[in-house]
């Protein structure tokens, strides 16, 4: 399963964050070692060593890069979103304007563009949301529409129910119908993760870059009639608590409770996902073998996509019956990394 030095050294040309956390490259002629993604100038590929970790390059002597930073976690969130999403939380009510991001010395634009980066939505459409969260909370508890729609700062009826309507799929009207998911963002060595879950159960774990993550996320609100709003809560706690134990290599279990999803075909083929020992990978033939329904090796390559539950539900263990990695959405280098990483483990 070993990558070619070969294969790292396109991936440092493409710039490809697919290998974010998979490699470090070390360039002899500056001592230097750097991110896969690194902007600075492209070594020759005789001056590149490549390392699976940050500390083999730090014990093989280079010094990490100024430019891209190899020892924060890939995409970390910066000091300028840990202040701003504090801020929100301490007053989830608060209208923010630019005018108050200059009194915290932010630039504006800074908070937007990195927002829209980590986020997919800027610092005032996070708070705004964070606020029509607020405003659910609120009218469920028996707080009138109207005095709702005024603590969430918006003066005009119809402005607070069609951004009420857009984010949490539903008048507010129908707020007591209407169930809400948290949205929190995960740090790991991977490149963050966005996982998403109400006060009993998770919904979504999934590499933030995952292609059509956008769709599935749709499709979760909309199959289950849910809103979703940044914030956290004992759920999404957990499964980062449990996230950090298994990049540390402590553990490769998970206990957090996961939601009710799929048809009962999906659930019969991610609970034979979930049996594979890690540390150990099978075929989707012998899965389709497992499930009684040995034809239908297509249908289980089919449900392992659709697997919401990045690496708790490890879809990542289910290679080709010739033992090739196959297709994974968070990218074939980070299937590698996981498989590598739990046989380490085991």
């Amino acid at each position: 399963m070993l990558a070619s030095p070969e294969e790292y050294y396109q991936a440092l040309l493409n710039k490809d964050a697919d290998y974010e956390g998979i490699f470090y490259v070390g360039v002899r002629s500056t001592g230097i070692f750097c991110r896969p993604t690194c902007p600075a100038r492209k070594p020759k590929f005789e001056n590149c060593e490549f390392y699976p970790n940050a500390q083999e390059a730090l014990l093989a002597g280079y010094r990490p890069c100024k430019r891209c930073q190899p020892l924060s976690y890939p995409n970390q969130e910066s000091e300028t979103i840990r202040q701003l999403v504090a801020a929100v939380e301490a007053d989830p009510e608060h209208h923010w304007r630019n005018a108050d991001l200059r009194t915290l010395h932010i630039d504006p634009s800074t908070a937007r563009r990195q927002f829209k980066q980590r986020f997919g939505m800027t610092f005032i459409e996070y708070a705004r949301a964070r606020r029509l969260g607020l405003a659910m909370k609120q009218i469920r508890s028996g707080t009138t529409v109207i005095d709702a729609q005024l603590a969430a700062g918006y003066e005009s009826g119809s402005g607070f129910r069609d951004a009420f309507s857009r984010i949490m799929g539903a008048a507010p009207s129908q707020a007591d119908q209407t169930k809400v998911l948290h949205a929190a963002w995960i740090d790991t060595p991977l490149g963050p993760m966005i996982a998403m879950g109400d006060v009993e159960a998770l919904y979504l774990l999934e590499f933030v870059d995952r292609r059509g993550l956008e769709r599935e996320v749709e499709r979760l609100r909309q199959r289950h009639k849910v809103g979703i709003v940044p914030g956290s809560n004992a759920i999404l706690s957990q499964i980062e608590a449990e996230l950090s134990h298994y990049f540390a290599g402590d553990r490769a279990t998970f206990k957090t409770p996961l939601a009710d999803l799929g048809t009962p075909f999906q659930q019969a083929v991610w609970e034979q996902l979930i049996a594979i020992p890690p540390g150990q990978t099978r075929s989707y033939a012998q899965i389709a073998a497992a499930i009684d329904q040995p034809s239908a090796v297509r249908a289980v390559a089919r449900a392992n996509g659709a697997n919401q539950l990045a690496i708790i539900i490890p879809c990542h263990r289910v290679i080709g019956s010739n033992g090739d990695l196959t297709g994974y959405g968070g990218g074939i280098a980070r299937k590698r990394w996981l498989l590598e990483h739990e046989q380490s483990m085991a």
